[in-house]
């Protein structure tokens, strides 16, 4: 069995916390619940979670709130819970960082498959482990360092990324100059192939580009292709830390 991750399961109500509490923990994760958000910063602190199952609506501050506050200064990975019949809220909790969404209502061994995936994923990326294991990827006078899992511009400033938005610019500086579309790049984020209807992908490359200061309607690092998907132009250099 993989080492246990910890699940931080954020919603107001008590049964649907204690039906993935229950299932979540007999499937080998450790389980904390908090109905709002201050239960959730409280067991942030205390709890170190692996993963935050977040609900939209919450009492006080609601999911997409929280989601803001949440990647402003971490990139925890967050899995959103929405309303099935509201495709804007889950297109607001992607553009709010959340790094995947599952509407309501669902199984609860779907919630444990898209666990898996976001953690597997999230653990696979490089940690601090050495420099002689670090690398950055260069392009276009940006630089996205693997070890830290952030962007930094032109000046030097660090960009804060989500999990999801990390994973998909690291995806696109690995095959530069070369058109992928929106199911390889579903598949090569999130393990899953797209639905007719999902626009996640489209909406992690707005983010990005406004992250990269680009014009949306005319973007020179990550371009549109017509009928084709996404491409980034330019040249890739890999090089360690400086």
């Amino acid at each position: 069995m993989e080492p246990t991750s910890t699940i931080l399961i954020v919603d107001d109500d008590r049964d649907i916390r204690t039906l993935l509490a229950d299932y979540l923990e007999s499937n080998g994760y450790r389980a904390l619940c908090a109905a709002d958000g201050s239960a959730m910063w409280k067991l942030l602190d205390e709890g170190r979670p692996d993963l935050v199952v977040l609900d939209l609506n919450l009492p006080g501050d609601d999911g997409l709130t929280l989601c803001r506050k949440l990647r402003a200064h971490s990139t925890l990975p967050v899995i959103m819970l929405t309303a099935r019949n509201e495709p804007l809220d889950r297109i607001l909790g992607l553009e709010m960082g959340a790094d995947d969404y599952l509407p309501k209502p669902f199984e609860p061994r779907e919630l444990l498959a898209r666990i898996r995936s976001v953690l597997r994923r999230s653990n696979a990326m490089p940690v601090g482990s050495g420099a002689e294991k670090a690398q950055q990827l260069r392009f276009s006078g940006w630089t996205l360092d693997l070890t830290a899992r952030h962007l930094l511009n032109p000046d030097g400033i660090v960009i804060m990324l989500s999990g999801a938005e990390f994973r998909l610019l690291k995806v696109f500086l690995e095959h530069p100059n070369r058109v992928l579309n929106r199911d390889q790049l579903l598949n090569l984020t999130h393990g899953r192939d797209a639905d007719p209807f999902d626009r996640s992908i489209d909406i992690q490359i707005s983010r990005l580009r406004q992250k990269l200061g680009e014009d949306a309607r005319l973007p020179q690092i990550i371009k549109t292709v017509r009928n084709g998907g996404y491409v980034l132009a330019g040249t890739v250099t890999v090089e360690p830390p400086a």
